[in-house]
């Protein structure tokens, strides 16, 4: 073998590790940023639900309350005017729902201009050691926002006389349905007196979903 075809060798070398190196090292961000992604959208997914289950949590919290007030008109027009803020903080339910989902540091609010509520969490495993520098132990963080609205409209029946202002001359007369619920998804619900007990299930009265902070 020549001088020459020596040197063209010994000069290829360092090329070729250098590209290895290179790309090598491509991976390694690659996978960082794969990882980096993966926890995220974990993150993402336990506030999810986190939010949504603090939700349904007040949301169910209100069926003996609206049970014990369904002859009050007042009562149900505040109730599924769609301004109703929640009484039950159920972010109890939050933080179940995010353990369940890999999650902690849980921080979880009653929102103040809607019923809903705000959690933010953080995953419990951070990222992997030795892949780039400045990110080993990070953890991923997500926010989400879950709402209660109703899916039904009260409409007072026009035609029920006023309550009597002594509550004792009601006893042996039969009290009036203050109105029917009109629902987006169900046959309109005619409020009973004496059926009080076949009220709708609450996931029937009022949806939770996700939505924009």
């Amino acid at each position: 073998m020549s001088s020459r075809t020596h040197r063209e060798s010994g000069q290829a070398a360092p090329l070729y590790i250098t590209a290895v190196a290179g790309l090598l090292f491509l991976a390694l961000i690659f996978f960082a940023f794969g990882e980096a992604d993966v926890k995220r959208n974990g993150a993402q997914s336990a506030a999810d639900a986190a939010a949504l289950a603090a939700a349904q949590e007040s949301r169910d919290a209100l069926r003996e309350a609206l049970l014990g007030n369904l002859l009050d008109g007042s009562y149900l027009q505040d109730i599924f005017s769609g301004d109703f803020l929640g009484t039950y903080n159920g972010c109890g339910q939050a933080q179940k729902f995010a353990a369940r989902n890999d999650a902690g540091n849980v921080q979880c609010s009653m929102k103040s201009d809607r019923w809903g509520f705000r959690v933010e969490v953080e995953s419990n495993k951070g990222m992997s050691a030795g892949l780039v520098p400045g990110v080993e132990g990070k953890r991923a963080t997500a926010t989400a926002v879950a709402v209660v609205e109703p899916r039904c409209a009260f409409r007072p029946d026009e035609e029920a006389d006023d309550p009597p202002l002594d509550p004792g001359e009601a006893d042996d007369e039969e009290k009036p349905s203050p109105g029917k619920l009109v629902c987006d998804d169900m046959k309109d619900w005619v409020i009973d007196p004496e059926h009080l007990d076949l009220m709708p299930d609450m996931a029937d009265l009022f949806t939770v979903r996700l939505a924009q902070d």
